[in-house]
C-alpha cells in the first residue's frame, strides 16, 4: 500500500506533465471541480481542472466535485505512472469515476 505522500506526489506529477502538454490539451474545454479519494487510505485530494491542467491541487475531499475519482492508494500511483489502463481498471472496478458522460469523453483525451 502506497503512502498519502506518495499519493499526493503522483497527482502533483500528473499536474507537472498536463502542464507540459497544455499547448494541445488548451483545446480541451473543460472547467470542473475534481476530487480523488484514495480508498485504502480513507483520504482525498481535490482540485480543478482547466483547460486541460489540473491546478489549484490541495489536501482533502470535494463533496461536490463534478468530477470525483475513486481508486486504491497502488492502483492511483500505477494509472498515474501508466501502469495501469485506464479501461481496464474501470472494467475490472479497480477505479471508479462519477462524472456526467460527456466530461467521460473529455478526460480520456488527458490521459
Amino acid at each position: 500500500m502506497a503512502s498519502v505522500d506518495e499519493c499526493r506526489q503522483a497527482l502533483r506529477e500528473l499536474a507537472d506533465r498536463l502542464d507540459r502538454h497544455a499547448d494541445v490539451q488548451d483545446k480541451i474545454d473543460l472547467d470542473r471541480t475534481l476530487a480523488c479519494r484514495v480508498t485504502d487510505l480513507g483520504t482525498a485530494f481535490r482540485g480543478r481542472i482547466s483547460g486541460g491542467r489540473l491546478v489549484d491541487l490541495s489536501d482533502g475531499d470535494d463533496p461536490n466535485a463534478k468530477i470525483a475519482l475513486s481508486a486504491g492508494s497502488d492502483d492511483l500511483i500505477a494509472l498515474v505512472h501508466g501502469q495501469l489502463d485506464i479501461t481496464k481498471a474501470l472494467a475490472a472496478r479497480r477505479v471508479f469515476i462519477k462524472a456526467n458522460p460527456f466530461d467521460l469523453m473529455k478526460l480520456r483525451k488527458l490521459l
